[in-house]
């Protein structure tokens, strides 16, 4: 058995970490440089997904030089750019390309949509009633209210209910100290609950 093998200096308890490189990489693509090319940099335009295997100091020169746009006119730079806000897909003005509006068969697709959007937009509007929880229930029930009942309508009601169950109003008599406590209660659940 030779101890400089290859395969022998994998199965040390630390491996020679120069060694493992040098094997699992491909040497440095840079001129007149052996060390393994550890990083990846781009050939460049025209030749996307291809790379250059590089050491870290000569990827580190070749990023300060490297140039996308390197060799194009000025125009053509624009022009990329200018494309590249689209992802470099065709566009067009609003209205010129009737044939990709309507789709490939002549149907278009949105005619339905539109359809459906100016019916709704005509038809009346009707707004569901929310579901009653139990004690906004009981508390129109207190108030001796319908459970449509919203707003000034509550207001007014309970209004009404104050004066006639307040002990000043009834000459200091506390028998219905009781129900003017349920009906204060009934109207802080309705206007925490967003009825009036």
């Amino acid at each position: 058995m030779k101890l400089d093998s290859k395969i022998f200096d994998r199965i040390r308890v630390k491996p020679d970490k120069d060694r493992l490189e040098e094997d699992i990489y491909p040497t440095c693509q840079f001129p007149g440089c052996d060390r393994p090319g550890t990083h990846r940099a781009p050939q460049g335009r025209d030749r996307e997904g291809m790379f250059f295997n590089f050491c870290v100091d000569h990827v580190r020169e070749y990023n300060k030089s490297y140039n996308y746009f390197s060799g194009m006119s000025d125009d053509a730079v624009r022009a990329y750019q200018k494309d590249s806000l689209t992802g470099h897909r065709p566009t067009w003005k609003m209205g010129v390309n009737r044939q990709a509006a309507d789709g490939p068969d002549g149907f278009d697709p949105r005619a339905t949509g539109r359809q459906r959007a100016h019916a709704r937009q005509n038809a009346e509007h009707v707004s569901r009633a929310r579901k009653l929880l139990a004690l906004e229930k009981r508390s129109f029930d207190v108030l001796n209210l319908p459970g449509e009942a919203r707003g000034d309508e509550i207001k007014a009601r309970y209004k009404e209910l104050v004066k006639l169950h307040h002990p000043d109003a009834n000459g200091g008599d506390r028998s219905s100290e009781d129900r003017l406590r349920e009906i204060i209660q009934a109207y802080n659940v309705l206007k925490k609950a967003g009825f009036c």
